[in-house]
């Protein structure tokens, strides 16, 4: 059987925890940053989880992870 191809968008946007959980970025942190507060800007930095509703769909584009 060959392979299956990973979305590679999606390889690159999230990542798989040891427990089984997807991390992913915050948005909102590429640009306008002097109207945001220090401390909004440094809670975007910690990385999130993916919604447990959407991980079924993370499995399908990442098969591997």
């Amino acid at each position: 059987m060959p392979k299956i191809k990973s979305n590679r968008g999606a390889s690159k946007r999230f990542k798989r925890t040891g427990g089984g959980a997807y991390k992913r970025q915050q948005s909102h942190m590429r640009h306008i940053l002097t109207k945001k507060s220090s401390k909004r800007k440094r809670h975007l930095g910690d990385p999130a989880y993916v919604h447990e509703a959407d991980v079924v769909h993370i499995k399908r584009l990442l098969p591997y992870s």
